[in-house]
């Protein structure tokens, strides 16, 4: 009886203890952008459902890139053509318009939007995944210049994330901001690239004083087990799988846990 009720005391200040170090996210909304590898209820939704977040606000659609086009709209501005996700080709004017406001700072305006409209609350928690489909990537260097926004130049990877992230933190003041980096593809080359972009994304995030989450080189996801045909984690060699999805979205809760003050 005695050996009993020492266990249950020890469970119940293992329990007390653990209600200190981890905050309680059922009383926090959860927003994230990013692409088709976020888009929907992929990884977002494991990590909801793992960490009990009250809301789910994701504005992700694929084929999103940090970068602006030079002809990208301003979400919400006169003759505002829309968002597409988009990718086989095509020369129909509108919707290469459309495909051209698939960037992070429109995802942003619009998550900013949405929230300032009541239709959904202010995150406590933002993440961003998003790169892979960047080809202008600049440098952090000339994307970091400056105090404003004004002056940045968004066509670069660099420069729209600078003004993506630093929106959030602007609007959100409150708001503790994620970016996850790129995960490894089947494709050495296309790692190499990630590798990059990665390298940039880091130093955009270190000046901006955001927790980097580092999917490429701890998801569990390598290029080692994966040959585009499904083998292990991903569908086709980019995409992850439901397991893929999942082992991406425990990842990344943990590191949210872990890491949120």
């Amino acid at each position: 009886m005695k050996r009993n009720l020492t266990f249950l005391l020890m469970l119940a200040a293992s329990l007390a203890l653990s209600a200190q170090i981890f905050p309680d996210f059922s009383r926090m909304n959860f927003g994230c952008d990013g692409n088709s590898i976020t888009s929907g209820n992929q990884w977002s939704a494991t990590v909801v459902r793992q960490l009990g977040f009250a809301t789910h606000h994701n504005v992700a659609v694929g084929s999103a890139t940090w970068a602006c086009h030079p002809d990208t709209q301003d979400y919400g501005s006169e003759g505002f053509a829309g968002i597409s996700g988009g990718w086989q080709p095509t020369t129909d004017a509108a919707e290469l318009q459309m495909r051209h406001n698939n960037t992070s700072k429109v995802h942003v305006q619009k998550f900013i939007a949405e929230v300032e409209s009541g239709k959904f609350p202010a995150p406590d928690v933002f993440v961003f995944s998003m790169g892979t489909n960047d080809g202008n990537l600049g440098s952090a260097e000339e994307a970091l210049k400056g105090k404003s926004l004004d002056d940045v130049d968004v066509t670069t990877m660099a420069g729209g994330a600078r003004w993506a992230i630093q929106t959030i933190i602007e609007h959100f003041p409150d708001c503790r901001v994620f970016v996850c980096t790129p995960i490894q593809t089947s494709d050495p080359r296309h790692n190499e690239q990630n590798l990059r972009k990665i390298a940039i994304l880091k130093e955009i995030c270190q000046a901006l004083s955001v927790q980097v989450i580092d999917c490429y080189s701890e998801s569990g996801i390598t290029e080692k087990l994966e040959d585009g045909n499904g083998h292990r984690y991903l569908r086709d060699g980019l995409h992850p799988d439901t397991a893929g999805q999942q082992l991406m979205g425990r990842y990344i809760a943990k590191e949210i846990r872990n890491n949120y003050f």
